[in-house]
């Protein structure tokens, strides 16, 4: 009723009311953040309360996918913040145009090799692992060489690295350890891949159902069954040639640099109240200073002595190469 009284009662609020879109902050991420059990609505709860405006989230399957929904609305995108991309998408995110420098210079961050960019910053981090149950598969693989050539009998589920991160990771991880033999290591390692998933929800999703013994996650992701579940059936098991680091970032896009509230939550973003809900809810570790500290059961996960990480501009330049040679391997 109320829009229908306005313009006649109150003409000059009309002048006023672009100035409402200014109380809403969009911001597109993937879906486990946004699930109810991630941190998607206890970070849209804290930063309600400090902006005294609505947080409406946009979620996709995973962060590949983010990007290549971010390109194709382009400049007409309705997203002020995007939040997921990784390391590994940096530089081809950048190339876009979307996105406006966050103006923060050096960013109060703590993570493995530092930080240092001017439109990303980063909110956590992990790293790449098979998880494995301890109950079905007694003798893990030790090296992802023992993985590539271990019993296809032993099946792993695997993410998509055109729509997943995680998927990405590992086609970069098997670059990163083979080279230009990555392709032979497909051809060895595709027997033991039960299925692809679109992200990593279904494929973590699948690996608990016991439809595999192995999936492909993070070192951390032990540590939610220890402290959600009181269980230590699931293990990451650690690889002697490294593992790959994923470092997750947001940026402010060139539509969001109008809004006052985009720069107000990537303050939040590295604020303790937003870094204190990340170790038990996305299940990563904190990227900046927290209150409190970690739960002990992060005490007992893998902690890589080797991260491997490929230059976020030799993953741009390269990425559809090495996707389509695993396509090419996985197709056949």
């Amino acid at each position: 009723m109320r829009s229908l009284f306005l313009p006649l009662v109150f003409p000059a609020m009309l002048l006023a009311a672009p100035t409402l879109a200014q109380d809403k902050l969009t911001v597109y991420t993937y879906e486990s953040f946004t699930a109810e059990w991630g941190p998607g609505p206890q970070v849209k709860k804290a930063f309600e309360a400090e902006c005294t405006c609505a947080v409406d989230f946009v979620s996709v399957a995973d962060g590949v996918a983010l990007l290549s929904r971010l390109k194709l609305e382009g400049a007409s995108t309705k997203a002020d913040i995007v939040l997921g991309l990784d390391t590994n998408l940096v530089a081809e995110a950048k190339a876009t145009g979307l996105f406006a420098p966050h103006g923060k210079g050096s960013a109060p961050v703590e993570i493995p090799g530092g930080w240092n960019d001017d439109t990303f910053l980063p909110y956590d981090y992990g790293y790449f692992a098979v998880v494995y149950d301890t109950e079905m598969l007694k003798t893990p693989p030790k090296s992802l060489k023992e993985l590539v050539e271990g019993d296809a009998a032993q099946k792993i589920v695997i993410q998509d690295p055109r729509t997943s991160t995680p998927g990405l990771g590992l086609v970069l991880w098997i670059k990163a350890v083979y080279g230009d033999k990555a392709g032979d290591a497909w051809a060895k390692l595709k027997d033991r891949v039960l299925t692809v998933t679109p992200g990593w929800s279904e494929a973590y999703g699948l690996f608990t159902k016991g439809e595999a013994p192995m999936v492909l996650s993070y070192t951390t992701s032990p540590a939610y069954h220890m402290i959600a579940e009181n269980s230590e059936k699931y293990q990451a098991a650690s690889f002697e040639e490294g593992h790959y680091l994923q470092v997750e970032v947001a940026g402010i896009t060139t539509t969001g640099a109008k809004n006052p509230l985009a720069v107000e939550f990537m303050d939040f973003m590295l604020s303790p109240k937003f870094q204190d809900i990340i170790p038990e809810t996305n299940w990563m570790l904190p990227a900046a200073a927290t209150d409190k500290p970690l739960n002990p059961a992060f005490d007992k996960l893998v902690k890589p002595s080797h991260p491997l990480l490929i230059p976020s501009e030799d993953v741009a330049a390269n990425r559809k190469a090495w996707v389509d040679e695993w396509l090419a391997v996985m197709s056949r």
